[in-house]
């Protein structure tokens, strides 16, 4: 692709009234960031719209940078990887009823097996197609959603064995507090899952790749990188958890947009949008973008934007299409100027933490919650 930009479906930011704006280039950097650090190559975690970024777009980035997989959370993501040339091997990290087996064996897509019901599931279907199904088998560490707990490894290893239609490629599992620094249970979640894996390979399975370390046990838990690394949060360049910060180096790669579609002075004592949650106390500017809970913004009170440099407040009641803002602070707005919800203008910031913070919740609701409704533009820089 590179230098320069490409822009999804031909679009011009000049004719969107909102858009998001992804640098691939720095996703690209802070998957060569991860490896260089974990010395361990990547498996790309590009589930949720890749966090919101754009899932194919990513994937072809994260391809391009050199990672060896990627991870998804449904199969439909999966096949629509596939559906667009994206050839590398992909793991569905999720639940995948039986029935879809088929569809995983024609696309060349590995799938999770979280019991041993599951895996005789899989390879009676894999049976009846005549081929082989790939299976990254999930051990409950710690976190007690999906996965194998330690009584059952025994049996488990015992039986997999003679289902031959199960091709056994990985071995894996999911921290719940690796980003929690002062909870110290995740070295317990990384001993148990060691275990898991010397007892596979003493039964004589031994996968082909072994992996653990999300976002913050790539940056927190060296031990837990086993074979390979499987980021999420810091490949798009945000922190595991308000605690648990990335490096120094790491690149947001995400901006979200709008323009003014309206710009009123409101006298003093008039009510503002839906059910007059805003009242005027003064004569005062108010813009409206066309932006709204529809989109992404949370319908809250008290969310902030940047117009010119500057920071305002969202007033009255959030829209499902649009939202309205104080613009005294900015008495220059005028209709078309741009309004930045989520990134940089001027010299001021407003991350995804920060966002998330205000929303009483974190980065990984802010980006998401972005509707796929709001194109995406997709540049090099």
């Amino acid at each position: 692709m590179g230098n320069g930009s490409f822009i999804l479906s031909g679009m011009s930011q000049a004719d969107q009234t909102t858009w998001i704006e992804v640098n691939l280039a720095a996703i690209q950097r802070n998957i060569g960031r991860l490896n260089k650090l974990s010395g361990k190559p990547v498996m790309a975690v590009v589930k949720a719209n890749a966090y919101g970024h754009g899932l194919v777009e990513v994937s072809r980035a994260a391809v391009e940078a050199g990672v060896i997989r990627l991870c998804v959370a449904r199969l439909e993501e999966a096949l629509q990887l596939r559906e667009n040339g994206i050839a590398i091997p992909i793991l569905v990290m999720g639940y995948v009823m039986p029935a879809r087996v088929t569809d995983a064996i024609d696309n060349n897509i590995s799938l999770m097996v979280n019991s041993l019901d599951l895996a005789r599931q899989f390879n009676d279907v894999a049976s009846a197609a005549a081929h082989k199904v790939n299976i990254h088998v999930k051990i409950d560490s710690g976190m007690h959603r999906l996965g194998l707990l330690a009584d059952d490894i025994e049996q488990f290893c015992r039986e997999v064995k003679q289902l031959r239609q199960l091709n056994i490629e990985g071995l894996f599992t999911h921290f719940p507090n690796a980003d929690d620094l002062a909870d110290d249970s995740t070295h317990g979640h990384i001993a148990t899952f060691t275990k898991a894996v010397e007892y596979f390979r003493s039964a004589s399975i031994d996968p082909s790749v072994v992996h653990a370390a999300n976002s913050a046990a790539v940056i927190f838990f060296p031990e837990a990188r086993f074979d390979a690394i499987r980021p999420g949060i810091a490949i798009y360049g945000l922190n595991p958890d308000f605690g648990a910060p990335l490096p120094d180096g790491f690149e947001p790669a995400i901006t979200w947009m709008g323009r003014l579609a309206s710009v009123k002075t409101i006298p003093a004592g008039e009510g503002i949008g839906y059910n007059y949650r805003y009242r005027t106390s003064k004569t005062e500017r108010i813009g409206v973008a066309s932006v709204g809970y529809a989109d992404g913004l949370r319908r809250r009170l008290g969310n902030l934007a940047l117009v010119r440099g500057r920071r305002v407040r969202q007033v009255g009641g959030m829209c499902m299409d649009q939202s309205l803002w104080q613009l005294d602070e900015v008495p220059e707005a005028k209709v078309g100027d741009e309004i930045v919800f989520l990134g940089s203008q001027g010299n001021e910031h407003l991350s995804a933490e920060e966002i998330g913070q205000l929303w009483s919740s974190n980065n990984y609701d802010v980006v998401c919650g972005l509707a796929a409704r709001v194109p995406r533009c997709y540049i090099y820089r």
